[in-house]
């Protein structure tokens, strides 16, 4: 039997160059980092098998604790945290020259006084030359519509004993509070198709305008250093689908 992790782990492996994007800045910071909304290790452990000081925090505790245990088998990494905590309001009494939030996890805020309460925050446990570094997706209203309400199926994922795992998303979307709601499936079939097991979980997102996180950020105190529409560091533009941002304390 799988669990919810294990399907996480099997079908979300980021964006196409996100964890080499983080990692250049994680090496460039002058100072500890400070992974939010860390999930199950993804970016945290390799950072920190690179040799960087490492502080993943995580609400979820059934994430967490997957994290631990695949960074444990990992062996041999130092200066590596794991924290059980809520990116809206923690408080770890030390500052960090990189704090990131990869992954678009900033959108697991659902209301812009939760979002500009983790950005004061994050503001706090900042070095005076530290940088935040996030993704956010970039909200296009006609996929937004077409999506709305559809049965999706977001990807097949082979799984090592010949069987796959099949992964259905089922959105409502909320146009005035900018919300996504999400039913999200993972199917696990055998090697004739018959499917073995479901797992079903729900999730919410608010999607952010990049205008509307530009105010959100100066209200914050941030200033905006950089920003991209790709990990390869594309100008962001109309045609973007992805909104990447370096931003300091102003």
């Amino acid at each position: 039997m799988y669990h919810w992790t294990d399907y996480y782990d099997l079908t979300q492996q980021g964006l196409a160059g996100d964890s080499a994007f983080y990692e250049e800045y994680a090496k460039a910071a002058n100072g500890e980092v400070l992974e939010l909304g860390c999930g199950t290790g993804r970016v945290t452990i390799p950072l920190a098998k690179a040799g960087i000081h490492m502080t993943g925090l995580e609400i979820s505790q059934e994430m967490l604790a997957k994290a631990v245990t695949k960074a444990e088998e990992a062996g041999g990494i130092e200066h590596l945290s794991f924290i059980q905590g809520d990116m809206r309001q923690f408080s770890l009494g030390k500052k960090f020259g990189l704090i990131m939030i990869p992954y678009r996890s900033f959108l697991h805020l659902l209301h812009i006084q939760e979002q500009l309460k983790a950005l004061r925050c994050i503001r706090e446990h900042l070095q005076p030359d530290g940088k935040l570094v996030f993704n956010v997706f970039v909200p296009h209203i006609k996929h937004l519509y077409e999506e709305s309400e559809k049965l999706t199926l977001r990807g097949m994922y082979p799984l090592q004993d010949g069987q796959e795992v099949a992964m259905y998303d089922f959105t409502r979307y909320d146009y005035f509070q900018q919300l996504a709601e999400v039913t999200r499936s993972y199917e696990r079939l055998d090697k004739n198709g018959k499917m073995q097991e479901r797992v079903t979980g729900r999730f919410t997102l608010r999607y952010v305008f990049p205008a509307e996180l530009h105010h959100l950020l100066r209200l914050a105190g941030f200033k905006v250093l950089e920003r991209y529409g790709s990990f390869a560091k594309a100008p962001f533009d109309a045609t973007s689908t992805e909104f990447i941002i370096v931003a300091s304390p102003a």
